[in-house]
């Protein structure tokens, strides 16, 4: 877990952005009322869950099922992620440079290539369109992206 989620993810209210990057690699849509469904045991059993093709199948066939006994019903299956932005390192994405410039944060521009997948991940989770934005600098700066 990233620093910046301490005080929202800490303790597993909410959910992390590595579960979240999972839930998208397996294409599940996993809603907050379905993670507080869980245990706890099995909300720290989904942070530690690899993140191979193999396991990731398996995470899908196991929240599936898991959330049908789940009061607001059963997470909904999606399409997994594929040539998102998260998942490509040529090119800062627009939304993330286009949050930075409405914040009036200006990015290092080799930076974007440095990061891996789940930072990546993370940066165009905060970014998106709507969002208010307030993680975005604590992760841009724990990720030592700003151009100072």
């Amino acid at each position: 877990m990233f620093p910046f989620e301490a005080d929202f993810a800490g303790d597993l209210r909410c959910l992390p952005m590595a579960v979240r990057r999972k839930l998208d690699l397996a294409g599940v849509k996993l809603k907050l009322v379905h993670w507080h469904g869980l245990t706890t045991e099995e909300r720290r059993r989904l942070l530690a869950w690899p993140d191979d093709g193999a396991s990731l199948a398996a995470l899908r066939q196991w929240l599936l099922e898991r959330s049908r006994s789940l009061p607001h019903g059963p997470a909904s299956p999606l399409l997994p992620a594929r040539e998102t932005d998260w998942q490509r390192a040529d090119a800062w994405p627009e939304t993330v440079v286009a949050s930075c410039r409405e914040l009036g944060l200006a990015l290092r521009p080799v930076g974007w290539a440095e990061l891996d997948e789940l930072q990546r991940f993370a940066l165009v989770k905060l970014s998106h369109p709507g969002h208010e934005h307030r993680n975005l600098p604590r992760a841009l700066e724990e990720f030592a992206l700003l151009d100072c």
